[in-house]
């Protein structure tokens, strides 16, 4: 079954246009990203628990 993603800007996107993330999280366990600007462009795919521990290194709370 394919399912339509629901995308939303991420909280820390800048508001001038230049650095839209989105998100879509209503998949099963998983999480994709991709770049508002370019929305039929590549996505990334990361299970919930890898996006957790990636956001949490960006964050360097692993220092």
């Amino acid at each position: 079954m394919i399912r339509t993603l629901l995308w939303r800007k991420a909280s820390r996107s800048g508001d001038n246009g230049l650095e839209c993330v989105e998100l879509s999280t209503n998949a099963t366990d998983v999480t994709y990203i991709r770049d508002s600007k370019d929305p039929e462009g590549p996505r990334l795919s990361l299970p919930h628990l890898d996006l957790a521990h990636l956001i949490h290194s960006i964050k360097g709370h692993d220092h």
